[in-house]
């Protein structure tokens, strides 16, 4: 494939070097510095966009991508509130859009666990659940995408809480998620449901973000030559079928 990075940070540098490892072509690379050459002339033997950038340009990026029919996988977080923009214009106009929270494959298979767990906890309310989010200190958006994803789902399943909040505790309807902010740590998250007989924990670590990076280039390739909306769900556990 011939791939566009759009942002050219450390995670478009370790894409980068997977891309080729796995026999990928990375034939365009955007920055702040060349946003102009996200056009169709550059974009024109590019099979397939991924974008790794921030919050308040994501929106644009994909949009852009996908006006001029290149497939965008996104793994830009903080911006949930447009995704649904985007989805709506890749199925408008037939190509191939992935945009999800976390690449890593140990954190979607994390995301499966969350799930099975919080719905074994449905019924045993004297077990308080929060959630722990830990990132390096460059990271703009708190909590992270990821940490969102964990709490949505459980919430999806759970008898008494109805919303999140950050950093705020002691409100039985509230879901509480701790973000801490540390200097070169990929990312850890872990929920907790705390009893006062014991406490359960499920922790996920990330030690580089080779694993990130590696999700990402297996969801580009899943993308390729498909129509509509998809996520890593259907990536990693052969999902067939646009949501």
């Amino acid at each position: 494939m011939n791939i566009a990075l759009i942002g050219y940070g450390k995670m478009g540098h370790a894409i980068e070097e997977i891309a080729i490892k796995r026999g990928h072509n990375v034939t365009l690379r955007i920055t702040s510095a060349n946003r102009h050459e996200l056009d169709a002339a550059h974009m024109q033997h590019i099979d397939i966009a991924i974008e790794f950038t921030s919050p308040e340009v994501a929106k644009e990026n994909v949009l852009d991508c996908l006006s001029l029919g290149v497939p965008v996988v996104c793994g830009s977080t903080g911006w949930n509130d447009e995704v649904p923009v985007a989805a709506a214009m890749a199925n408008d106009k037939g190509v191939g859009f992935l945009q999800a929270s976390n690449f890593s494959i140990g954190v979607n298979i994390f995301f499966e666990v969350n799930k099975q767990l919080a719905a074994l906890m449905h019924t045993h309310p004297e077990y308080n659940v929060s959630v722990e989010e830990t990132h390096h200190t460059q990271k703009k958006d708190a909590p992270s995408g990821t940490a969102i994803t964990i709490a949505e789902q459980i919430l999806e399943r759970a008898a008494t809480k109805r919303t999140w909040a950050l950093n705020l505790a002691n409100n039985e309807s509230i879901l509480p998620i701790v973000a801490h902010r540390v200097e070169n740590v990929p990312g850890t998250h872990k929920v907790k449901y705390a009893s006062a007989i014991d406490d359960i924990e499920l922790i996920h670590t990330a030690h580089s973000r080779e694993g990130f990076a590696l999700g990402a280039v297996l969801a580009a390739e899943f993308l390729k030559g498909k129509k509509g909306v998809f996520t890593m769900r259907d990536v990693l556990f052969n999902g067939s079928t646009a949501e």
